[in-house]
């Protein structure tokens, strides 16, 4: 079994909100991830998708949205991203899910999830480039929550040779700046981190690689030409 990730699908069944402003390449791009998954994935394999899924604005108007993950091959993982504005909370969430039975799908949120020897874990992350006060209670309240997900998976798992994933979001590194996220990361050993977020001529920001001794990777889904990314 086997772990992809693929974020910033921006599904817009519900809202006309096309995304080839970032250029050509998105067009008809949620055809496209379809695809790549269908060849890709196999039933029994788990999928991160770390945020901006959908553009509805309700939970009520995800229906379409979740029917096309649904009908997806393997188990899917969400993350809040910030154009998610349906996301309500997880217990509001699964009982969306149970009532319309998508039994494929779940939420990484304030939680943390066991994928044979992975632990995944995530919060949505906020910008690290404002100073103003707004941005810094928004960005610690963050970070919070991504303690609050590592600890939930040291109570409940056992980590040790475990590889800790941690999804964000929005990019925890920029340029030369460090973010309290990577500093929370390397406390609790994590070794991989995914995030995105970025597009178009804003992907010059990206940063991949060991940094930190934690792994760092890119998974916006036009950074990946619309495809799957492999990661365990």
């Amino acid at each position: 079994m086997s772990i992809y990730a693929i974020s910033d699908l921006h599904l817009s069944f519900e809202e006309n909100k096309p995304m080839d402003i970032f250029g050509e390449n998105w067009e008809n791009h949620q055809e496209k991830i379809r695809k790549n998954w269908l060849n890709t994935v196999k039933e029994n394999d788990l999928v991160l998708l770390p945020g901006d899924i959908s553009w509805a604005m309700y939970l009520n108007d995800t229906y379409k949205t979740f029917e096309y993950l649904e009908n997806l091959p393997g188990k899917k993982l969400l993350l809040k991203g910030n154009h998610d504005y349906w996301w309500t909370t997880i217990t509001s969430m699964r009982n969306y899910l149970k009532e319309n039975k998508f039994n494929t799908i779940d939420f990484i949120y304030n939680n943390s999830y066991e994928f044979e020897n992975c632990i995944i874990c995530g919060t949505r992350g906020w910008t690290i480039a404002d100073n103003d006060s707004e941005n810094k209670k928004i960005l610690n309240r963050e970070v919070e929550r991504l303690k609050i997900s590592l600890n939930n998976a040291k109570e409940n798992f056992k980590l040790q040779n475990k590889k800790i994933i941690v999804c964000l979001h929005y990019p925890p590194i920029k340029e030369d700046v460090v973010s309290e996220f990577v500093n929370v990361m390397k406390d609790y050993n994590v070794d991989l981190c995914l995030y995105g977020h970025l597009h178009g001529t804003a992907q010059k920001e990206i940063k991949e690689g060991k940094i930190e001794n934690i792994e760092f990777k890119m998974v916006s889904c036009d950074y990946t030409d619309f495809k799957l990314v492999k990661i365990n």
